[in-house]
């Protein structure tokens, strides 16, 4: 194992970048190999594909019918103190003083014009004690500011991430407890438990809009043994057929899921209502940033889901409606369940006197081709979101 690292460009082939200042997965070395093909999040490498050329299909299929392991970037910023609470309602659109312990919820933050700043789940581990799961970018400085004249300590408690994920997930999750795991683990619920003959934080939640779990290891005072986490979920997961994948094959899922990346999807200039995310502002709690701009600024959704039968949506192609461009696509990808194209689209403005939902746009390819589409709301697959509030049954 070396300090460098390959990322694939697909217009310049294999780049070779020393990785000492990236966050080194304590697993990469039981999957890596010269062919690894890495992807940087909230500044972590995290196993993109396992080959240049690698085929996601079958691993996404196995994702939607079994249950996978996956190696995950996703980082949580730990707020604690008698102020913890009172700092996240200041920060968060979203309610914080009614999450009770052993509970996730969705939570955004905005700037003082009320654009998206970041969007992340939180959930709360104890009294005065929670974990700020963050989407790519920096955040740990502006929660600390904001910290400032208030009892609360912001901290990287510098924890890696495993999902497991798949219909047969919580059986995994089952059989790595030993059993009696109740089925009132609910979707968005988290609690302590001993996985492997080890004590962790353990949510109902993921990054596949299918039943899933995250594991979130230790750093400290108790460390984890990564390598006995590791094997012995595997030798759980093996009845069920579990193996590990690469991102590549969750990448297609969480776009058929509905599920937004800050940043690229929701862009560094929409507010949670341009986002499609207005039921997570909720204007009449305590006052928070972006409040002020978020009760007086235009309400409309600008970004919204993309179906293209003949073109498969990649990020930058533009959008034409009435052979004006009025868009372009974010992110994009061909769905093996619907078996055509998707992505979201994010368009230029609100449409005059009607809504964008519904209305057939065309989709300009790289040669300029124009292909009929249709905008469609989120998510594209499971639209009651059904799957990932799957009920355990034991047997």
């Amino acid at each position: 194992m070396t300090g460098d690292r390959h990322f694939y460009i697909e217009s310049f082939g294999t780049v070779r970048l020393a990785s000492f200042r990236l966050g080194h997965s304590p697993f990469a070395h039981r999957y890596m190999t010269d062919q690894t093909v890495y992807g940087m999040y909230c500044g972590r490498l995290y196993p993109l594909k396992m080959t240049s050329d690698e085929d996601p299909i079958p691993k996404y299929w196995k994702l939607r019918q079994d249950v996978m392991l996956y190696d995950v970037p996703e980082q949580p910023l730990e707020i604690i103190g008698p102020d913890a609470g009172r700092l996240l309602e200041r920060v968060l659109t979203c309610r914080v003083d009614s999450l009770p312990t052993g509970r996730a919820r969705y939570g955004v933050a905005c700037n003082a014009d009320g654009t998206v700043l970041m969007d992340g789940v939180l959930m709360r581990l104890g009294q005065d004690r929670y974990w700020y799961v963050k989407a790519n970018g920096e955040f740990l400085t502006w929660l600390q500011a904001n910290a400032l004249g208030l009892d609360a300590k912001v901290s990287d408690p510098n924890s890696r991430v495993l999902q497991i994920q798949g219909p047969k997930s919580l059986a995994v999750l089952d059989a790595a407890i030993g059993g009696g795991l109740s089925a009132d683990f609910k979707y968005f619920h988290a609690g302590f438990f001993e996985v492997c003959g080890q004590t962790l934080w353990v949510s109902r939640t993921g990054w596949t809009g299918e039943t899933g779990i995250e594991i979130y290891c230790n750093s400290g005072p108790e460390p984890t043994d990564h390598d006995a986490l590791w094997d012995g979920l595997l030798a759980c997961g093996e009845p069920f057929g579990m193996e590990f994948s690469a991102g590549s094959s969750m990448g297609i899922r969480r776009i058929e899921s509905g599920i937004l990346d800050n940043g690229s999807d929701i862009e560094p200039d929409l507010t949670p209502f341009g986002a499609g995310l207005g039921q997570f502002v909720k204007l009449d709690k305590t006052d928070f940033i972006g409040r002020s701009a978020l009760e007086v600024t235009d309400r409309s959704q600008l970004l919204f889901g993309l179906l293209c039968a003949t073109a498969t949506p990649q990020a930058g192609m533009q959008v034409y409606y009435q052979n004006r461009p009025v868009g372009h696509m974010t992110i994009g990808t061909w769905s093996p369940t619907l078996d055509t194209g998707i992505g979201y689209v994010r368009f230029d403005r609100p449409l005059k006197g009607d809504d964008w939902l519904g209305k057939t746009v065309h989709l300009h390819d790289r040669d300029g081709i124009p292909h009929p589409a249709v905008v469609d709301t989120l998510p594209f697959v499971d639209k009651g979101k059904r799957l990932p509030r799957a009920v355990w049954k034991d047997g």
